[in-house]
Protein backbone atom coordinates (compact mmCIF):
# COMPACT_ATOMS: atom_id res chain seq x y z
CA UNK A 1 0.00 0.00 0.00
CA UNK A 2 1.35 3.19 -0.82
CA UNK A 3 2.45 6.11 1.90
CA UNK A 4 1.51 8.93 -0.40
CA UNK A 5 -1.08 11.29 1.04
CA UNK A 6 -4.10 10.43 -0.53
CA UNK A 7 -5.75 13.15 -2.79
CA UNK A 8 -8.45 15.34 -1.06
CA UNK A 9 -11.87 14.14 -2.03
CA UNK A 10 -13.86 17.24 -1.19
CA UNK A 11 -12.28 19.76 -3.58
CA UNK A 12 -14.52 22.16 -4.85
CA UNK A 13 -15.32 21.75 -8.72
CA UNK A 14 -14.12 23.89 -11.54
CA UNK A 15 -14.98 27.35 -10.63
CA UNK A 16 -16.41 27.63 -7.11
CA UNK A 17 -14.89 28.48 -4.10
CA UNK A 18 -14.24 25.81 -1.19
CA UNK A 19 -17.01 25.60 1.43
CA UNK A 20 -15.07 27.37 4.39
CA UNK A 21 -14.42 30.72 1.97
CA UNK A 22 -16.57 32.90 0.68
CA UNK A 23 -16.23 34.14 -2.65
CA UNK A 24 -17.06 37.34 -3.32
CA UNK A 25 -19.96 38.39 -5.54
CA UNK A 26 -18.60 41.45 -6.57
CA UNK A 27 -15.06 43.49 -6.38
CA UNK A 28 -14.13 44.70 -2.61
CA UNK A 29 -15.46 48.77 -1.73
CA UNK A 30 -12.85 50.77 -1.81
CA UNK A 31 -11.92 52.87 0.76
CA UNK A 32 -12.68 56.75 0.92
CA UNK A 33 -11.80 59.12 3.48
CA UNK A 34 -15.36 59.02 4.88
CA UNK A 35 -14.92 55.64 6.05
CA UNK A 36 -11.93 56.64 8.15
CA UNK A 37 -12.61 60.14 9.41
CA UNK A 38 -15.89 60.97 10.88
CA UNK A 39 -18.36 63.04 8.62
CA UNK A 40 -18.10 66.91 8.46
CA UNK A 41 -18.71 69.08 6.45
CA UNK A 42 -16.11 70.67 4.20
CA UNK A 43 -14.72 73.81 6.05
CA UNK A 44 -15.72 77.22 5.18
CA UNK A 45 -11.65 78.24 4.60
CA UNK A 46 -11.47 75.67 2.32
CA UNK A 47 -9.51 73.39 3.58
CA UNK A 48 -10.48 69.63 2.43
CA UNK A 49 -11.15 66.79 4.99
CA UNK A 50 -7.48 65.43 4.44
CA UNK A 51 -6.26 68.53 5.84
CA UNK A 52 -8.84 67.74 9.03
CA UNK A 53 -6.75 65.92 11.58
CA UNK A 54 -8.78 62.77 12.24
CA UNK A 55 -8.63 62.79 16.26
CA UNK A 56 -7.35 64.73 19.87
CA UNK A 57 -7.46 68.69 20.11
CA UNK A 58 -7.42 70.81 17.46
CA UNK A 59 -5.51 73.75 19.05
CA UNK A 60 -1.93 73.67 19.42
CA UNK A 61 -0.08 72.00 21.98
CA UNK A 62 1.53 74.43 24.67
CA UNK A 63 5.28 74.41 24.55
CA UNK A 64 7.00 72.50 27.52
CA UNK A 65 10.04 74.37 29.42
CA UNK A 66 12.61 72.30 30.86
CA UNK A 67 10.50 71.87 34.31
CA UNK A 68 7.94 70.04 32.28
CA UNK A 69 5.47 73.00 32.37
CA UNK A 70 3.87 74.43 30.03
CA UNK A 71 5.67 77.76 29.03
CA UNK A 72 3.72 81.11 30.21
CA UNK A 73 3.90 84.19 27.70
CA UNK A 74 6.52 86.27 28.89
CA UNK A 75 5.99 89.64 27.09
CA UNK A 76 9.05 92.12 26.71
CA UNK A 77 7.98 94.85 29.37
CA UNK A 78 6.84 98.25 28.58
CA UNK A 79 9.36 100.88 29.35
CA UNK A 80 9.15 103.39 32.30
CA UNK A 81 8.34 107.27 32.24
CA UNK A 82 8.63 107.22 35.89
CA UNK A 83 11.00 105.34 38.01
CA UNK A 84 10.50 104.26 41.80
CA UNK A 85 9.56 103.04 44.54
CA UNK A 86 11.85 100.09 44.06
CA UNK A 87 11.04 96.35 44.56
CA UNK A 88 13.93 95.26 46.88
CA UNK A 89 14.53 90.86 46.31
CA UNK A 90 16.90 89.30 48.77
CA UNK A 91 18.94 86.27 46.75
CA UNK A 92 19.50 84.35 49.55
CA UNK A 93 20.38 80.40 50.37
CA UNK A 94 22.33 79.51 53.12
CA UNK A 95 24.25 76.78 51.08
CA UNK A 96 27.35 78.49 49.28
CA UNK A 97 28.26 78.34 45.65
CA UNK A 98 24.43 77.69 44.24
CA UNK A 99 24.49 81.05 41.80
CA UNK A 100 23.37 83.87 44.21
CA UNK A 101 25.99 86.15 43.52
CA UNK A 102 26.01 85.41 39.32
CA UNK A 103 22.46 85.72 39.48
CA UNK A 104 22.47 88.98 41.18
CA UNK A 105 24.49 90.55 38.42
CA UNK A 106 22.96 88.78 35.13
CA UNK A 107 19.24 89.33 36.69
CA UNK A 108 20.05 92.96 37.33
CA UNK A 109 21.67 93.65 34.14
CA UNK A 110 19.21 92.42 32.43
CA UNK A 111 16.85 94.31 33.81
CA UNK A 112 18.80 97.58 33.20
CA UNK A 113 18.30 96.42 29.74
CA UNK A 114 14.25 96.46 29.81
CA UNK A 115 14.69 100.33 31.36
CA UNK A 116 14.89 99.63 34.44
CA UNK A 117 17.20 101.45 37.25
CA UNK A 118 18.38 98.97 39.22
CA UNK A 119 20.73 98.83 42.57
CA UNK A 120 22.92 95.95 43.43
CA UNK A 121 23.61 95.82 47.25
CA UNK A 122 26.71 93.46 48.02
CA UNK A 123 26.10 92.48 51.51
CA UNK A 124 28.10 89.95 51.61
CA UNK A 125 31.82 90.27 53.59
CA UNK A 126 33.54 88.55 51.03
CA UNK A 127 32.30 91.18 48.46
CA UNK A 128 32.09 88.63 45.36
CA UNK A 129 29.78 90.97 43.92
CA UNK A 130 32.01 93.56 43.88
CA UNK A 131 34.76 91.35 42.00
CA UNK A 132 31.93 90.44 39.51
CA UNK A 133 31.60 93.77 38.81
CA UNK A 134 35.55 94.76 38.12
CA UNK A 135 35.80 96.68 41.62
CA UNK A 136 39.02 95.74 43.96
CA UNK A 137 37.22 95.59 47.26
CA UNK A 138 40.33 96.61 49.78
CA UNK A 139 40.78 99.84 47.29
CA UNK A 140 37.19 100.78 48.43
CA UNK A 141 36.97 104.13 50.23
CA UNK A 142 33.29 103.38 51.51
CA UNK A 143 31.32 100.45 51.56
CA UNK A 144 27.93 99.17 53.04
CA UNK A 145 29.76 98.62 56.22
CA UNK A 146 30.29 102.47 56.57
CA UNK A 147 26.58 103.25 55.64
CA UNK A 148 25.59 101.12 58.42
CA UNK A 149 27.68 101.98 61.31
CA UNK A 150 28.74 105.55 60.43
CA UNK A 151 25.99 107.63 61.22
CA UNK A 152 27.86 110.52 58.80
CA UNK A 153 28.43 108.47 55.75
CA UNK A 154 25.54 109.08 53.15
CA UNK A 155 24.16 106.73 50.58
CA UNK A 156 25.18 108.50 47.44
CA UNK A 157 28.88 108.37 49.24
CA UNK A 158 29.41 104.86 49.07
CA UNK A 159 27.11 104.02 45.69
CA UNK A 160 29.10 103.21 42.88
CA UNK A 161 28.45 103.46 38.92
CA UNK A 162 28.75 100.34 36.96
CA UNK A 163 29.66 99.26 33.34
CA UNK A 164 26.01 98.66 33.08
CA UNK A 165 23.81 101.79 31.80
CA UNK A 166 20.97 101.92 34.64
CA UNK A 167 23.03 100.08 37.35
CA UNK A 168 24.51 100.95 40.32
CA UNK A 169 26.22 99.30 43.38
CA UNK A 170 26.72 99.41 46.96
CA UNK A 171 30.41 97.45 47.48
CA UNK A 172 31.36 95.50 50.54
CA UNK A 173 34.01 94.21 51.91
CA UNK A 174 36.02 91.83 54.47
CA UNK A 175 34.66 94.84 56.81
CA UNK A 176 31.26 94.16 56.69
CA UNK A 177 32.02 90.82 59.11
CA UNK A 178 32.32 92.79 62.15
CA UNK A 179 29.15 94.39 61.31
CA UNK A 180 27.39 91.43 62.78
CA UNK A 181 29.23 91.85 66.07
CA UNK A 182 28.51 95.41 66.21
CA UNK A 183 25.14 95.41 65.46
CA UNK A 184 24.64 92.60 68.17
CA UNK A 185 24.02 95.38 70.85
CA UNK A 186 22.32 97.84 68.45
CA UNK A 187 18.42 98.80 69.25
CA UNK A 188 16.22 97.11 66.05
CA UNK A 189 19.37 95.97 65.12
CA UNK A 190 17.58 93.22 62.32
CA UNK A 191 16.69 96.67 60.36
CA UNK A 192 19.91 98.71 59.50
CA UNK A 193 19.70 97.83 56.54
CA UNK A 194 16.03 98.57 55.54
CA UNK A 195 16.90 102.01 57.60
CA UNK A 196 20.60 102.63 55.25
CA UNK A 197 18.23 101.69 51.88
CA UNK A 198 15.16 103.68 52.65
CA UNK A 199 16.38 107.36 50.62
CA UNK A 200 17.18 104.47 47.51
CA UNK A 201 13.68 103.75 46.90
CA UNK A 202 12.72 106.35 45.14
CA UNK A 203 15.20 106.38 43.01
CA UNK A 204 15.33 102.98 41.33
CA UNK A 205 12.62 100.15 40.28
CA UNK A 206 14.50 97.35 41.94
CA UNK A 207 17.20 96.46 44.50
CA UNK A 208 19.11 92.86 44.45
CA UNK A 209 20.61 92.25 47.44
CA UNK A 210 23.47 89.58 47.53
CA UNK A 211 23.20 87.36 51.48
CA UNK A 212 25.89 85.82 52.28
CA UNK A 213 26.10 81.91 52.62
CA UNK A 214 24.43 82.03 56.29
CA UNK A 215 21.52 82.52 57.95
CA UNK A 216 23.45 85.05 60.44
CA UNK A 217 22.21 88.86 61.25
CA UNK A 218 23.05 90.23 58.33
CA UNK A 219 20.84 87.66 55.85
CA UNK A 220 18.10 88.41 58.51
CA UNK A 221 18.46 92.46 57.67
CA UNK A 222 18.85 91.58 54.52
CA UNK A 223 15.26 89.63 54.58
CA UNK A 224 13.57 92.61 57.12
CA UNK A 225 14.49 95.08 54.40
CA UNK A 226 12.99 92.66 51.27
CA UNK A 227 9.84 92.69 49.65
CA UNK A 228 10.77 89.47 47.78
CA UNK A 229 13.21 86.46 48.26
CA UNK A 230 14.59 85.01 45.29
CA UNK A 231 16.19 81.37 45.92
CA UNK A 232 18.88 80.15 44.01
CA UNK A 233 19.27 76.28 44.10
CA UNK A 234 21.47 74.57 42.80
CA UNK A 235 20.80 71.13 41.10
CA UNK A 236 22.01 68.79 43.52
CA UNK A 237 20.67 67.04 46.11
CA UNK A 238 23.14 68.56 49.13
CA UNK A 239 21.36 71.58 47.83
CA UNK A 240 17.55 70.27 48.09
CA UNK A 241 18.13 69.81 51.69
CA UNK A 242 18.59 73.22 52.86
CA UNK A 243 15.68 74.72 51.48
CA UNK A 244 13.54 73.43 54.13
CA UNK A 245 15.25 75.35 56.90
CA UNK A 246 15.69 78.64 54.34
CA UNK A 247 12.03 78.71 53.74
CA UNK A 248 11.46 78.20 58.13
CA UNK A 249 13.87 80.98 58.58
CA UNK A 250 11.53 82.98 56.06
CA UNK A 251 8.36 82.29 57.86
CA UNK A 252 9.89 83.76 60.87
CA UNK A 253 11.28 86.88 59.78
CA UNK A 254 7.64 87.67 57.67
CA UNK A 255 5.77 86.68 60.94
CA UNK A 256 7.85 88.80 63.29
CA UNK A 257 9.64 91.18 61.40
CA UNK A 258 8.65 91.82 58.16
CA UNK A 259 5.01 90.75 57.32
CA UNK A 260 5.26 91.69 53.62
CA UNK A 261 8.23 89.38 52.48
CA UNK A 262 7.08 86.48 50.36
CA UNK A 263 9.51 83.73 48.38
CA UNK A 264 8.91 85.42 44.58
CA UNK A 265 10.57 81.83 43.16
CA UNK A 266 12.60 79.12 43.17
CA UNK A 267 15.41 79.18 40.74
CA UNK A 268 17.04 76.28 39.25
CA UNK A 269 20.64 76.93 38.57
CA UNK A 270 23.64 75.00 37.08
CA UNK A 271 21.38 73.18 35.24
CA UNK A 272 22.56 69.75 33.12
CA UNK A 273 19.53 68.08 31.34
CA UNK A 274 22.27 65.49 29.84
CA UNK A 275 22.52 64.16 33.61
CA UNK A 276 19.89 61.49 35.56
CA UNK A 277 20.85 63.42 38.91
CA UNK A 278 20.54 66.74 37.50
CA UNK A 279 16.83 65.86 35.87
CA UNK A 280 15.43 64.15 39.18
CA UNK A 281 16.53 67.10 41.43
CA UNK A 282 14.58 69.34 38.91
CA UNK A 283 11.42 67.22 38.85
CA UNK A 284 12.06 66.97 42.39
CA UNK A 285 12.10 70.59 43.04
CA UNK A 286 8.91 71.05 40.94
CA UNK A 287 6.85 68.64 42.20
CA UNK A 288 7.31 69.96 45.53
CA UNK A 289 7.38 73.57 45.45
CA UNK A 290 5.00 73.75 41.79
CA UNK A 291 4.59 77.17 40.84
CA UNK A 292 6.88 78.75 43.41
CA UNK A 293 9.65 77.62 40.95
CA UNK A 294 10.67 79.62 38.11
CA UNK A 295 10.00 78.40 35.05
CA UNK A 296 13.21 79.51 33.62
CA UNK A 297 16.08 77.44 34.74
CA UNK A 298 19.75 78.16 34.51
CA UNK A 299 21.79 75.60 32.50
CA UNK A 300 25.79 74.98 33.31
CA UNK A 301 28.02 76.92 30.73
CA UNK A 302 31.41 78.13 31.21
CA UNK A 303 30.38 81.26 29.73
CA UNK A 304 30.13 82.72 33.24
CA UNK A 305 32.91 82.02 34.70
CA UNK A 306 34.61 83.85 31.93
CA UNK A 307 32.61 86.54 32.40
CA UNK A 308 33.25 86.92 36.02
CA UNK A 309 36.84 87.13 35.07
CA UNK A 310 36.30 89.80 32.59
CA UNK A 311 34.19 91.61 35.45
CA UNK A 312 31.12 91.80 33.55
CA UNK A 313 27.46 90.37 33.19
CA UNK A 314 27.25 88.35 30.57
CA UNK A 315 24.86 89.94 29.12
CA UNK A 316 27.23 92.00 27.72
CA UNK A 317 30.35 89.93 28.07
CA UNK A 318 28.59 87.03 25.54
CA UNK A 319 25.25 88.66 24.94
CA UNK A 320 23.94 86.40 22.27
CA UNK A 321 24.73 82.82 24.82
CA UNK A 322 22.00 80.57 26.35
CA UNK A 323 23.05 82.02 29.21
CA UNK A 324 22.47 85.58 28.49
CA UNK A 325 18.72 84.84 27.10
CA UNK A 326 17.83 82.73 30.07
CA UNK A 327 18.32 85.79 32.32
CA UNK A 328 16.56 88.03 30.23
CA UNK A 329 14.02 85.80 30.24
CA UNK A 330 14.19 85.48 34.40
CA UNK A 331 13.52 89.29 34.60
CA UNK A 332 10.95 89.23 32.53
CA UNK A 333 9.44 86.21 34.68
CA UNK A 334 10.34 88.60 37.77
CA UNK A 335 8.50 91.17 36.27
CA UNK A 336 5.61 89.36 35.65
CA UNK A 337 5.41 87.83 39.33
CA UNK A 338 5.82 91.51 40.34
CA UNK A 339 2.68 92.33 38.67
CA UNK A 340 4.38 94.72 36.23
CA UNK A 341 4.79 93.10 33.30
Amino acid sequence: MSDAPAALTDTAPHGTAPPDTALPDTDPPRTTPHDIAPHTSAPADGTTVADTPVSGPTAEQPRLGPTGRPLPDLPVPAPLELHGPARVIAMCNQKGGVGKTTTTISLGASLAEYGRRVLLVDFDPQGSLSVGLGFNPSALQGTVYNLLMERTTRLEDVICKTNVDGMDLLPSNIDLSAAEVQLVTEVAREQALARVLRPALDDYDVILIDCQPSLGLLTINALTAADGVVVPLECEYFALRGVALLTETIAKVTERLNPRLRIDGLLATMYDSRTLHGREVLKTLVDGWGDAVFHTVIRRTVKFSDSTVAGEPITSYAPGSAGADAYRQLAREVLVRCHEG
